[in-house]
């Protein structure tokens, strides 16, 4: 047999086995890492979105929660599980694509470890305070820290989190002076807040909506360029005075590298199903959220783009973790 030969039918034996997996998959549960703690807008959606899928395919999805390092210990779970699609990475723009520049040594690349298989939304941030805050909105609080540098203290979920650089961005952007505390989980954080421990902090809109809504904490700005359809009377900081400032991100659902190109498409078209009924659309909106269906080459590429655009901001920061 000629080498042409024997690599046609490598070729076409290789192309028969990924059509098979996918037609037989899942054949068994399915693990669903979040790199975050519970309670979180990445927990929020991935335990909706697992719920669905286990409907769906008539196995389970189970999520697991596995935080620290700012997302990289789940992270790195995922980019190092066998590429089967039995071990799935649900992850937020603020961790795959800023610890790329954020850890001086990173035991997996952002993009190059991982196969970007479906989106699920986007959502922005809300820059909260509790009711012992020194300012009732948002330009009085501003105003209040440019009087008094280094009086207003803000939260995040550690250091380089998108809590954090969104408040880095935030001083630069206003030119005052803020003093960072960082915790461990965002809950911890909000905790704060509403006790009095801290001033303000950014939370994505899903982890603190219902504590906006009842009135523990206040919403004074959103991070996107224009409102949220969940909370509209809360004026976006780009309206404020800052028409530059616009931080949307997305969530959604990657595999480990060389899961079969089958898996990825099966595993986003049924996503895609499911993120256009009314319920789950719904559920989004409830959330603050926004439902965002893209291909898998599309994910691809806006991850590439936002590891760039996030270098910038990391390194403007100056933050820097080892």
């Amino acid at each position: 047999m000629s080498l042409p030969q024997r690599i046609l039918i490598f070729l076409f034996t290789s192309l028969l086995a990924s059509a098979t997996s996918a037609q037989t998959y899942p054949a068994k549960a399915v693990r669903m890492i979040v790199p975050q703690g519970a309670g979180g807008a990445t927990d929020i959606f991935a335990r909706m979105i697992g719920l669905k899928l286990s409907t769906r395919w008539a196995q389970p999805v189970v999520v697991e929660n596995h935080a620290g390092a700012a997302g990289v210990i789940g992270t790195d779970l995922v980019a190092k599980a066998p590429p089967d699609g039995y071990t799935l990475l649900l992850t937020y723009a603020g961790s795959q694509a800023v610890n790329q520049s954020l850890y001086a040594k990173i035991p997996f690349d952002s993009v190059k470890d991982f196969a970007p298989t479906a989106t699920l939304a986007v959502t922005p941030f809300f820059f909260v305070s509790g009711p012992k805050a020194p300012a009732q909105n948002f330009k009085d609080l501003i105003a209040y820290a440019r009087a008094n540098p280094g009086a207003i203290t803000y939260g995040s979920s550690g250091n380089g989190s998108i809590n954090h650089l969104l408040g880095e961005m935030l001083k630069t952007e206003t030119g005052v002076s803020m003093v960072h505390v960082p915790y461990k989980a965002v809950a911890a954080a909000m905790t704060d807040v509403m006790g009095g421990q801290i001033d303000t902090a950014f939370a994505s809109v899903p982890s603190v909506i219902q504590n906006v809504r009842s009135g523990k904490m206040r919403a004074l700005a959103v991070s996107s360029s224009k409102r949220n359809s969940a909370a509209p009377e809360v004026p976006a900081v780009a309206e404020l005075g800052y028409p530059g400032f616009d931080v949307n991100p997305w969530w959604g659902i990657l595999a480990p590298a060389a899961t079969p190109r089958a898996v990825v498409n099966k595993i986003n078209a049924d996503v895609a199903e499911i993120l256009k009924t009314a319920e789950v659309q719904a559920f989004f909106r409830q959330q603050g959220a926004d439902v965002y269906i893209t291909t898998p080459e599309t994910f691809h590429k806006q991850l590439e783009d936002d590891v760039r655009k996030w270098a910038v901001v990391v390194k403007s920061s100056g933050a820097r973790l080892d």
